[in-house]
């Protein structure tokens, strides 16, 4: 994925920093996504191979190769639960009309404080 898909975002949500950052965000999740879904199909290919066989150590083997299948599933899970919350951030900032130049870090933290007239 080259970020071509968020470009409109970018371009037509006002541009700047929070835009970029969200871009860069998305891309490098999107990468390790990919990488271990990469890894799932291997895995997975393994465990049928194993399977089929039906020999004693290769079912044994699958147990292992079950659980890592697992931590990866749970992993993506967790990076699409981050990239959703980094999200709905951006556009909680955005629709409330951010335009102080506020930068919120990956745990949500503003990096400058807003004064709002009173």
């Amino acid at each position: 994925m080259d970020g071509e898909g968020f470009s409109g975002m970018a371009n037509g949500g006002g541009g700047g920093p929070v835009d970029g950052k969200l871009i860069q965000t998305f891309h490098k999740s999107f990468v390790q996504v990919q990488s271990i879904l990469d890894q799932n199909r291997l895995l997975i290919s393994e465990i049928n191979q194993n399977h089929e066989s039906r020999a004693p150590d290769n079912l044994t083997r699958n147990v292992g190769l079950i659980r890592e299948l697992n931590n990866n599933i749970r992993r993506v899970v967790g990076l699409y639960a981050d990239l959703s919350a980094s999200f709905a951030r951006t556009v909680d900032a955005s629709s409330e009309g951010d335009s102080s130049g506020t930068l919120r870090s990956s745990d949500g933290r503003a990096g400058q404080k807003r004064i709002r007239p009173g």
